[in-house]
């Protein structure tokens, strides 16, 4: 568990600084409105879990989903492997736009598992995948 809150601790602070991303969810980043109750009762870390939103609509999503090599696109999340949701066109897509946004499901949401994998490795993934939009 230390290497999956540990990898998505750096690829969320990656992500955050990324130009093509718009917001990052995960409770370890101190721009996060849970951080300080994350510190507080997480004390062995966070989790290898975390949202993020892509700048662009849900083509840019869906492109970027599926540029990924390394990370694999797939529909539960939970592994040692690193793995990526897209909701709005997966988990979500038999509801209409207005019912995903009323549920929390927004056109750029990504949810991703981050694994064991050398985070060098993940983050180069994400780095040529954005390059993809």
């Amino acid at each position: 568990m230390e290497r999956h809150s540990q990898n998505a601790l750096d690829l969320a602070k990656w992500l955050e600084k990324h130009p093509k991303i718009r917001w990052v969810n995960y409770p370890y980043i101190e721009t996060s409105s849970q951080y300080d109750k994350a510190k507080k009762y997480l004390k062995g870390g966070g989790s290898g879990l975390l949202t993020f939103g892509i700048n662009g609509g849900i083509e840019d999503a869906k492109r970027f989903a599926k540029s990924l090599n390394l990370v694999a696109l797939v529909v539960t999340l939970g592994d040692v492997r690193s793995c990526l949701l897209h909701p709005a066109t997966t988990t979500h897509s038999q509801l209409s736009e207005k019912e995903q946004i009323a549920s929390g499901v927004t056109p750029d949401l990504m949810r991703v598992s981050i694994g064991v994998e050398d985070i060098r490795d993940i983050i180069s993934d994400f780095e040529q995948a954005l390059e993809s939009i």
